[in-house]
């Protein structure tokens, strides 16, 4: 009997000052979503896909963002329905200003952006994304791979499929790759079929 008092009285004395507890801290999501799988279409045509293992949304007056931190994969198709970009990155965030309504992603980690049309894979650390623009953009080390060759320096401007790539401070060398004009390069991204062994 002095046990049950005693259990009542902790709970009636711990949720009597609720008001004066401390709220969550601020490093704690207000919401946490595992194997996130997101499609976006128009008109029923797939536009964009994207996936992550985790995100987390954390919220402040002034700003709202999502993390990604196990990774984020960004899928882009063309209108008749063909893959056409890829963007794959270690972590990524994604910044939405509440105030001015302006907002940023942002990956970084191995970043991988591949344009399956033209077969260009650009890398770097670090790689900005704005929406409303419709650019990606980084200042950091890029390296661009084509059937040419492979280009590098610093910083780089595209589009957002990654069709029209600027290196703004290239390197002085680079390297030019010839290759057989016979060789039969298979688009393993749209093909539909038994794949070579």
């Amino acid at each position: 009997m002095i046990a049950t008092a005693l259990a009542v009285a902790f709970v009636v004395y711990s949720c009597k000052g609720g008001e004066d507890a401390p709220g969550l801290p601020e490093n704690t999501p207000m919401q946490v979503v595992d194997n996130m799988f997101v499609v976006q279409t128009e008109n029923g045509v797939l536009k964009m896909r994207m996936e992550a293992d985790r995100m987390e949304r954390y919220s402040t007056d002034t700003t709202s963002y999502e993390l990604f931190p196990k990774g984020f994969a960004t899928f882009m198709y063309q209108e008749d329905g063909k893959l056409e970009t890829t963007i794959f990155s270690d972590e990524a965030i994604h910044i939405k200003n509440t105030e001015s309504r302006e907002e940023i992603w942002k990956a970084y980690g191995n970043v991988r952006v591949r344009n399956e049309m033209k077969n260009e894979t650009m890398e770097t650390d670090t790689l900005y994304w704005d929406r409303d623009k419709e650019k990606i953009y980084t200042d950091c080390y890029v390296k661009l791979y084509s059937k040419d060759g492979m280009v590098q320096g610093y910083g780089m401007i595209s589009d957002q499929r990654a069709s029209n790539s600027i290196i703004k401070k290239p390197f002085d060398g680079y390297g030019v790759v010839i290759q057989d004009t016979t060789e039969v390069v298979l688009d393993t991204a749209n093909f539909i079929g038994p794949l070579k062994k």
